[in-house]
Parts: C-alpha cells; structure tokens; sequence
C-alpha cells in the first residue's frame, strides 16, 4: 500500500512540475504574440483580417470589442445549428445519421460556441463526420480563441494609461489561433496517431471477437478533435464515453499528455498577464493561487478515492481503493488527477465516471466548477474570471486599510466593484435558480437516475457545469429531453457572454484612468498575504453560496454512508 501511494505521488508530482516547466516559457511567447513583438505570420494574419476588411493596426473601445466578440460567436451558433439541424442533407454523412432534433441542435451549438461542449448525445452514433469536423472542431478553435482574445484584451486595457482602446477582437482572434491553438493541435494529433488515436475519414471498421462474432468498431477523425478539445479546453469527446474510450485515450502516456494540454495555456495566461501588464509578480501570484487550489482539489480527491466506499469492506480488496466507473489502465490516481484537472479548466472531458466518484470527490469536482471556474479555468476566461475576484479582494483590502483600494496603479471605485459583484451572481443563479425551478417543474425527478442525496447530486452537477461552462456531467443523469437541453443552454450562453461582457467593461473603465503612485499606504497585490487573502475570498464567497446545497447532496450522502445507509 505504501509503496502504491509513493508511486502515485510521485505521478502527480511529475504532472504539476512539467505543467509548471512547460506554463512559463508557453506564456511569455504568448504575451509577444499578443503584443506584435512576434509576428512571423503578419502575411498569414493580412490575408485573413484584409479580405474582412480589417485595417492593420486596428484598435477598439471595450463597446465595439464585446459586440465584435457577440456578433461573431452569433453567427457561429447560426451556422452550427443548420449544420446539426441538416446533416441528413449534407455530404461526408456516412453513417447516414438522421439530422439532430431542435432542442438537441440548440442545445449543442450553444454548448461549442460557449466552449462548454456539454454533450447531451453520443457522438458516433449522432453526429455526422462533417457535423464533427466542420462544425464542432470549427467552433473548438475559435470559441477557445474567443476567449483567448477576451484574456489579451483585459490583460492590455489593465496595462494601459487613460487609453480608449483595449485592441482588436479580430486580431486578437486570428492571433490565437494562428500562433497558438492551430500549430499546437498539429503536432499534438501527430503524437496522439502515433500513441494509437485514429484519424480516417471510414466511419467505421468491422472486426472478428474471439468468440467468432462480427464487431463494427466506430472510427473517424478523432485525432484532430481531441487536440484541440484539450488544447482548447473544450472537452467534447468524439465518443460518447469521452476520454476513457482507447480510442480517445489508449495509453497511459496519452493520458498525461492530455491532462497537460488540458492546463497548460490557461496555467500560461498568468504569465502571459504579468508580462503584459509589466510586472511579472502579478502573474505568479495568479499561478501561486490556482496552484494551491489545484493542489488541494487533487489531494482531497485522491484521498477519498484511494480509501474507497467502506460499505464494500470486506467484499473488495482495501487496498484498491474506489474502482467503479473508473479504466484499470489509469487506476486511482490517473482518474482523480484528471477529475480535479478537467474541473479545475472549463474542459468538462473525463477519463473515469464522475457520477461513481466517491461523494467527497464528487464534491470537489463539483465545488471546482462553482467557484466559477476560476482554478485555472478555460483558455483565457478562467484568468478574467479570477481577475473579477482580485477585484473583490482588492476591494476588501482596502476596507481593510481605510482607502481607496487600487490594482495596477488604478484606483477601484464603485463602477468595478458593482460590475464584479453582478458577475459573480451569475454562477448561484443557473445553479441554484435554475436546478430549483427543475425540482418544482417535476423535470429533475425524471431525469436523475438515483434516489436520496445522490440524485440531488446529478442534478446539481449538470446545472453546475452548464453555468460553469465546464461540460462534464454526472454520467447517471439524462439531459437529452426538451426541458433540460432549453435549460442547459440558457444557462451556457448566460453564462459564458455574463462573464465576458462585464470584464470587457471593466478592462475599458481601467484603461481609461490615470496610474496612481505607489505610496506607503498602497497594498502589495504580489505577495503571499495577498494569495492568501484571495484563496480566502473566493472559497468564502463559494461556500456562502453553496455549502447548503452541497450539505443536501454529496456531504449528506457521504454521512448515510458512514453510517450504512444505502438509498
């Protein structure tokens, strides 16, 4: 047992150095390529943004950035929904898939444009090659983009003195995807082929069993979506069992290098951030605070699945921990690193069942998702939404001190300070607000799978991860009926562009000020009293919210287990 554990933490300890090896030089490239310092494809980025007719040099206020970015994203929503809506009519169909119902196309183009990827279906026996190439890979790239640019943006406007403008959503946009996700996920579907990923346009291969029966094996381009469902954060399997099917995933080694493409641009954001705002120190503050979350989301959960269910003591042995719903081929500690991983970033992907997780792990997987997805989080949105809570923070402390509290030299006044606060109330409304009106309706009961705590628990996972535009899902409940794919999606959208649009604000409110002297009286934002004080706001502000509700679904079932009651 003991020599098990050492080896598992030594797995995990190996997983964090090479996030943290691979985050820094990954995030000062990006901060160049989002200042011009590196622009070895200006003709790649002329022949895109000139035909749309995009200046060189082209700059926005914060108001034309955020209707570019919705604009955009609205016309992708458009076009994925045709897609979806008439596969049955479009070539590269050779599963010859009916097209997908209303309110699943609804749901699923709101779910890739918001880099959601909730997946109310299964994929090889839904989605049409094209639907999976031309529409979910498309919006794979340029909805992780999207919030890309946003990141940049923010990270410029909080730089900048008494400026109107934050950049250029489009060039931002092509930036990201030109420097960054599209040679990215080239060489990473080259290493996944290599490690056993298919990629082929045959949809399917048929095979003889031992038994002698003929098996029809699904295939396609899977390759090339995973790497960039993971590069992106997106999360969306090709298969319906995601990432624990061998297709997706077959190796040990696929498996850590998915867990790190997972995390490695949004973990890079932070040193991107401090280096476009001019002091570093402000980006490894972020990354120390995401660290220690993640740190302690991965120890609970391997804890608690390592010693397992004590209601199968004596039937299993102690010593393998919780097993169920997990692939033997990445155990315990493969499962629960990329549990916290995929929570820990807007990803949503799963190598184990989440809904066979014991209750404490469940919690963490879920509580991840409703601080707001903010450890680490998705590409670029997981750091302006930890950047709403310095705000806050910022904001405490200077209560604290008895002044005008200021981050980067610019003063937060009430416009800042409302705006993140309004934010934040996004997350407990599609949680608590919409699982509520679900209960009420009688749709929550038809579609959870267990009965007591657990149930509880499946519902407020999905409604969880639809606000937090993670994805993942408790596998037990069934969201694919007309309520709760309508539901789901409004929450996404609320979700993702609620979030967007107020740090767009904010960002061009900062932009705008003057820089305040650093005095005496200015607090450090840098140093470890301020980590501190911004773990503590954000688990404070998520426990407030959602410590009752939690005590009614996974803390209350892992006491019935405790004392051997079963539902």
């Amino acid at each position: 047992m003991f020599a098990t554990v050492t080896a598992d933490l030594a797995q995990i300890g190996l997983y964090l150095v090479l996030l943290a090896a691979l985050a820094l030089p990954l995030g000062l490239y990006m901060a160049k390529v989002y200042t011009g310092e590196i622009a070895f494809l200006a003709r790649a980025e002329r022949a895109v943004l000139a035909p749309a007719g995009v200046p060189p040099k082209h700059e926005q206020h914060w108001t034309a950035y955020a209707l570019s970015l919705l604009a955009f994203n609205a016309a992708g929503f458009v076009v994925l929904y045709l897609v979806l809506r008439f596969q049955n009519l479009l070539p590269l169909n050779p599963q010859g898939f009916d097209g997908v119902a209303p309110h699943l196309a609804f749901n699923t183009a709101i779910s890739f444009v918001t880099n959601t990827n909730w997946q109310s279906y299964g994929g090889e026996t839904t989605l049409s090659t094209l639907s999976q190439m031309v529409g979910l890979t498309t919006q794979n790239f340029v909805s992780a983009a999207s919030g890309m640019a946003v990141a940049a943006a923010v990270a410029r406007g909080l730089a900048s003195r008494q400026a109107r403008s934050i950049g250029s959503f489009w060039t931002d946009l092509v930036r990201s995807i030109l420097y960054v996700l599209l040679p990215a996920s080239i060489i990473f579907a080259l290493v996944l082929v290599c490690l056993g990923v298919p990629q082929t346009l045959h949809a399917s291969a048929t095979a003889t069993t031992l038994e002698g029966a003929q098996q029809t094996i699904a295939l396609g381009p899977v390759a090339s979506q995973i790497a960039i469902k993971q590069l992106g954060t997106n999360g969306g399997g090709f298969f319906n069992v995601n990432a624990a099917h061998p297709f997706e995933n077959p190796t040990a080694l696929s498996n850590l290098l998915e867990m790190l493409a997972i995390l490695v641009i949004p973990a890079a954001f932070c040193f991107t951030y401090g280096r476009m705002v001019g002091d570093r120190r402000q980006g490894r503050a972020l990354f120390a605070a995401m660290g220690i979350m993640l740190i302690v989301a991965i120890a609970i959960l391997y804890t608690t699945e390592r010693l397992g269910n004590p209601l199968q003591a004596g039937v299993i042995d102690a010593g393998a921990g919780s097993l169920e719903g997990k692939e033997v081929r990445f155990g315990i500690v493969g499962s629960a690193l990329w549990a916290a991983v995929t929570t820990a970033a807007s990803n949503g992907s799963v190598n184990a069942m989440h809904d066979s997780l014991t209750p404490l792990g469940g919690l963490v997987t879920m509580l991840n998702i409703q601080l707001g997805e903010v450890v680490f989080g998705g590409v670029g949105v997981g750091l302006t939404g930890m950047l709403l809570f310095v705000i806050l923070t910022v904001f405490l402390a200077g209560l604290m001190v008895g002044r005008t509290p200021e981050y980067l030299g610019k003063k937060i006044e009430a416009r800042e300070v409302k705006l993140a606060a309004l934010t934040l109330l996004i997350m407990p409304v599609g949680v608590l607000g919409f699982a509520a009106l679900a209960i009420a309706t009688g749709h929550a009961q038809t579609s959870v799978q267990d009965a007591g705590p657990h149930g509880l628990s499946e519902l407020l996972y999905a409604y969880s991860s639809a606000t937090g535009n993670n994805g993942s899902a408790f596998a037990g409940f069934n969201a694919n009926v007309a309520w709760h794919d309508t539901w789901l999606g409004i929450a996404m959208l609320m979700a993702r562009f609620g979030y967007i649009v107020p740090i767009l604000a904010i960002a061009g409110s900062l932009a705008a000020k003057k820089t305040a002297p650093v005095t005496v009286g200015t607090f450090p934002t840098h140093g470890p009293l301020f980590v501190g004080l911004l773990i503590a706001t954000i688990l404070i502000v998520g426990a407030l919210t959602f410590l009752p509700v939690l005590a009614l679904g996974p803390i209350a079932e892992q006491v019935s287990i405790l004392a051997g009651q079963t539902f």
